[in-house]
């Protein structure tokens, strides 16, 4: 008998097991890619020498590098859309692994003199590369696989997970701090961290080899369309843009007030490079916590409500915040960053289901390559190099709270306008939002024959 395509259920799930994968993977990424801020200030002695500017570099070379994050969002977006998101995860995965032991094998400036500055930025931009398929395509996965009454909750737990990988950057970071001289360090102890991503990417690796495609992706395969970039921005642009502003949100608070942080206490406010990284390990393990309580109350009383309570708390936290952190009061500045990652771990975790379910499945990671990708870049990948400069050049060590609430005040409008994506049935939240968005009886339709 000749072979029968069978429709899938559109809000099956998979197993649970699998799902558990899919979450911790995210540790992974968040822990190699993390690890650079976190250890800019030993990596710009490392890769740069003496040089007055090397923390500036060092930033600049994050920045610099994470303009490749958007190409790789468009490459891996068009790779999810046609063939599936499970060779977007296994593919993004294994560049990561071979951009983190590449960090490991580096030379120095001892070494080979200003050309170590060059390889430094080769293999931040191979990461950045892999970054742009490997978060939007596990957000995007977990979305399509979870049920729809739960699917803020689920999502929220990959944000928890990469913190756990935020945190084990820190943690390891701050470790191999207190227990090398500062000889040892820059010598070869650097290289560490960096050896302990390799191994946890590739048992990632292997582990995500045994994970199925998504039932919502085998469902649109029924409907034999493709969403080419052009008809992406035609049909969906309103949530493009407002996926551009609700990730801009999310990246300033999280980049700028908690991955951004350490370099901030170690370069402007004077702190010791373990106390800093002692401060980012806290930082770390209250989003792990705060991220599954945010999303679980966007699942029961909505996306759009939860995150304009959560921007309005960014237009009024963030100044007095960072003003607080670098207090010599420990116990403030300890309190202070508790808030600060309050609030940037539950952004975060809200966005992590909110951002995808604007579009529907047809499209859906080229539309995030799009509007949130791009995003990202500009206020994860660029905001740390940007609030030094500005801290630099004028003195004033409130720039990095200043940008979160300027930015969150841009979000409150948008996030106004926009539709609500959670839905009250089992079906995909996502369906509402994009026929909100769209002024095509056909499109609507097409939209429709998915859910």
């Amino acid at each position: 008998m000749p072979n029968r395509l069978v429709r899938p259920a559109a809000n099956a799930g998979i197993s649970r097991g699998r799902l558990a994968i899919a979450v911790i993977s995210t540790v992974v990424e968040w822990y190699d890619f993390t690890l650079f801020l976190y250890l800019s200030s030993m990596l710009s002695r490392v890769f740069f020498g003496d040089s007055p500017t090397g923390v500036l570099m060092t930033l600049a070379t994050f920045a610099v590098s994470y303009l490749l994050r958007p190409i790789g969002g468009l490459v891996f977006g068009y790779v999810g859309d046609r063939w599936g998101r499970r060779p977007v995860l296994l593919a993004s995965m294994a560049l990561m692994f071979v951009a983190t032991a590449g960090m490991a094998a580096l030379p120095t400036f001892s070494q080979v003199g200003e050309s170590a500055a060059f390889w430094l930025l080769a293999v931040r931009c191979l990461m950045a590369f892999s970054v742009g398929g490997e978060y939007t395509g596990v957000m995007t996965y977990l979305l399509e696989s979870s049920r729809a009454r739960n699917r803020g909750l689920v999502t929220s737990l990959a944000a928890a997970a990469s913190e756990v990988g935020a945190l084990l950057a820190a943690g390891i970071s701050a470790l191999t701090v207190m227990a090398l001289s500062a000889s040892q360090l820059e010598e070869w102890g650097w290289r560490i961290p960096f050896i302990i991503g390799g191994v946890l990417a590739a048992v990632i690796l292997a582990l995500r080899s045994a994970l199925p495609e998504t039932p919502l992706f085998l469902q649109s395969q029924l409907n034999p369309q493709r969403e080419s970039l052009v008809r992406v921005l035609r049909r969906q642009w309103r949530a493009v843009i407002r996926t551009f502003i609700i990730s801009g949100l999310c990246s300033a608070a999280y980049y700028v007030g908690i991955i951004y942080l350490p370099t901030y206490l170690i370069s402007v406010q004077k702190w010791s490079e373990s106390s800093a990284l002692g401060l980012a390990v806290l930082a770390a393990v209250v989003v792990v916590f705060a991220s599954p309580l945010a999303g679980w109350l966007s699942d029961r009383h909505g996306r759009r409500r939860t995150l304009l309570v959560l921007a309005a708390a960014a237009v009024v936290l963030p100044v007095p915040m960072f003003a607080a952190a670098g207090q010599s009061n420990i116990g403030i500045a300890i309190a202070a960053v508790v808030v600060l990652a309050c609030l940037a771990g539950s952004l975060s975790a809200v966005g992590a289901s909110a951002i995808p379910e604007q579009f529907d499945v047809r499209g859906r990671l080229t539309a995030l390559a799009i509007g949130g990708t791009v995003a990202t870049t500009i206020f994860g990948g660029i905001a740390p190099y940007a609030v030094q400069t500005l801290i630099e050049s004028t003195n004033w060590p409130l720039v990095p709270g200043i940008l979160i609430a300027a930015v969150a005040l841009v979000a409150i409008p948008a996030i106004r306008r926009g539709p609500e994506t959670v839905a009250g049935s089992d079906e995909s939240s996502s369906m509402d939002a994009v026929q909100a968005d769209t002024k095509h009886s056909t499109d609507t339709q097409g939209v429709k024959d998915l859910a």
